[in-house]
C-alpha cells in the first residue's frame, strides 16, 4: 500500500492469447514468474494441452485469410506492430530488464533492436518472392513458374534465453511470409510474450495469426509436435535431448522441422528463417504462338 495515496497496488494479470482473444488457462492453473534474483513479479498462466489444441484450431482458422492477403498489406500490419511496441518502450524495456537481469540500458537495447527486427521482417513481405521464386528455363513452348508458398501452422518453442528479441526474431519471419504460428513462449520468462500480445490485439493483425502460450515447454510442446494439423516447427526453445523427441513425433505426418543451434540474435538474422517455413509452388503454362 502506498503510505503517500492509501491505494492498493494493482497487480496485472497476465493470461493467455488464442485465437485473438485473452482466455485463463482451461485448467485454472498458474505458476510464479520470478526475476534473476528470485522476486516474485507475477503468476502466469500454465497452459495445458487443451490450450495447445486450441491454439491450433485458432490458428488453422486463421490460416485462410492471412496467407490470401496481399504481401503488402502482411508488411503494412508488421510495421503497425513495430509502432505500436515504440510506444510502450518503457513497458517492454521494465519487463525483460525483470526477466534477463540487465541493466536498464540493456535492456533498453534489446528493445530497440525488436522493434528494429519487426521493421526489417516487415519490408521482406514483398521481396521475399524474389529471392525464393523465378521463372525457370525449360525445353518447350511453356512458361515455368516457381513462386514461394507459406507452409501453413508453424509451432515455435520461443528462445529461452532472451524473452523478447529472440522471441521477435522467430515470430516475425514465420508470419510476414504467410503462416500462422503458435508459440510457446520462454518458460521462465513469459512476461514480455504475453505483453506482446496486446500489442498484436489492438494492432490490425488478424486474431489467430499469432497464438500466445506460457507454460512449461515440455509439456506444450509434445501436443503440438504431435498435432496432425501443425505443419511445421521451429525448436528454437528446446534443449538437445527435447528437440530429439519433438523432431520423431513430428515425423509422423511429415512437420518441417528447424532444430535449435546457438544464435546470436542481436546479430543479422539474414533470411533462412524467412525460407525455412515456405513451400515452392511451380506452375507450367502453354506460351501463346
Amino acid at each position: 500500500m502506498s503510505e503517500l495515496t492509501g491505494r492498493l497496488s494493482v497487480f496485472k494479470t497476465y493470461k493467455l492469447y488464442v485465437g485473438g482473444k485473452f482466455p485463463r488457462s482451461e485448467s485454472g492453473r498458474v505458476y510464479e514468474v520470478t526475476d534473476s534474483k528470485g522476486t516474485w513479479l507475477a503468476n502466469a498462466p500454465l497452459a495445458s494441452r487443451k490450450d495447445a489444441r486450441d491454439a491450433v484450431v485458432a490458428a488453422r482458422k486463421a490460416f485462410g485469410g492471412w496467407s490470401g492477403a496481399t504481401a503488402y498489406n502482411r508488411g503494412q500490419i508488421l510495421y503497425r506492430i513495430a509502432e505500436m511496441l515504440e510506444g510502450r518502450r518503457d513497458q517492454f524495456t521494465a519487463e525483460v530488464a525483470a526477466a534477463e537481469g540487465l541493466s536498464k540500458a540493456k535492456a533498453a537495447a534489446q528493445v530497440d533492436a525488436a522493434i528494429d527486427r519487426w521493421v526489417w521482417y516487415a519490408g521482406w513481405s514483398d521481396k521475399v518472392a524474389q529471392i525464393a521464386g523465378g521463372t525457370n528455363p525449360v525445353a518447350g513452348p511453356f512458361f515455368n513458374v516457381s513462386a514461394p508458398e507459406p507452409t501453413g501452422v508453424v509451432a515455435v518453442l520461443a528462445p529461452q534465453e532472451s524473452s523478447f528479441l529472440g522471441l521477435v526474431s522467430v515470430i516475425a519471419p514465420a508470419i510476414v511470409t504467410g503462416n500462422t504460428v503458435v508459440v510457446a513462449a520462454a518458460e521462465n520468462a513469459p512476461l514480455p510474450a504475453l505483453s506482446l500480445a496486446e500489442v498484436l490485439a489492438t494492432s490490425d493483425l488478424p486474431g489467430g495469426v499469432v497464438n500466445i502460450l506460457s507454460g512449461r515447454t515440455a509439456e506444450l510442446s509434445a501436443p503440438l509436435a504431435a498435432h496432425q494439423d501443425v505443419n511445421a516447427l521451429d525448436l528454437a526453445g528446446a534443449d538437445d535431448e527435447l528437440a530429439t523427441a519433438l523432431e520423431k513425433a513430428a515425423a509422423d505426418n511429415l512437420k518441417r522441422v528447424l532444430r535449435p543451434a546457438p544464435v546470436n540474435w542481436t546479430a543479422d538474422p539474414g533470411t533462412a528463417r524467412l525460407l525455412t517455413f515456405l513451400e515452392t509452388k511451380t506452375v507450367w503454362h502453354p506460351m501463346g504462338v
